[in-house]
């Protein structure tokens, strides 16, 4: 059956720019490319940080952009008012399960606590079999080396199965994580 709905690619990353141009510019290219594509960009919904810096680069590209924010966070993440859909739910699980619903891969750029909660959260629903999507690291100048290795360790120590340290592919770059995504997703039906 023929897909009438873009691709939707979910998107993890900080509520804060760090202190390297590349994580920002990284944000801005992820954003340019899901737009170029065609595809649409499901994200926190913030207007502050990576996370406004790729849905603002997807939209000035043309792009649909859905953000997910909890009602306690739409003041201090100051909400982005200025997206193609915003959905406010009530809490941070909500958020989680709402932007992996209507998404059919995630993308994880740098970020803090709340950026490692969703990516180890999706990364756990696949392991268990909740669904099968792609989930792609970007590694940035190098953020993700030491989770790469702890994951290696995990793997080397048996608590990780054969396999599951393969679902969750570390890329260099943007190019090389939308070339991992368009092949993932590749004649896929939606969600």
């Amino acid at each position: 059956m023929p897909r009438d709905d873009p691709i939707a690619i979910c998107l993890f990353c900080g509520s804060r720019d760090g202190p390297i141009p590349a994580y920002r510019e990284a944000a801005e290219a992820l954003g340019k490319s899901v737009a170029a594509r065609g595809w649409s960009l499901v994200y926190g919904g913030s207007s502050i940080g990576l996370m406004a810096a790729a849905a603002d680069s997807a939209l000035r590209a043309g792009g649909h952009v859905q953000g997910v924010i909890p009602a306690a966070l739409v003041d201090r993440e100051v909400a982005h008012r200025g997206l193609s859909e915003l959905s406010i739910v009530q809490t941070m699980s909500q958020r989680k399960e709402k932007m992996a619903a209507l998404s059919d891969a995630f993308v994880i750029l740098p970020g803090g606590i709340g950026t490692m909660d969703e990516l180890f959260e999706v990364w756990t629903w696949r392991y268990l079999g909740a669904h099968d999507k792609p989930s792609v690291l970007i590694n940035v100048n190098g953020f993700y080396d030491p989770l790469a290795s702890q994951v290696a360790l995990m793997h080397d120590h048996g608590f990780l199965t054969a396999g599951i340290s393969d679902t969750l592919v570390v890329a260099n770059d943007v190019d090389d994580a939308m070339s991992h995504l368009a092949a993932a997703l590749q004649g896929r039906s939606r969600r």
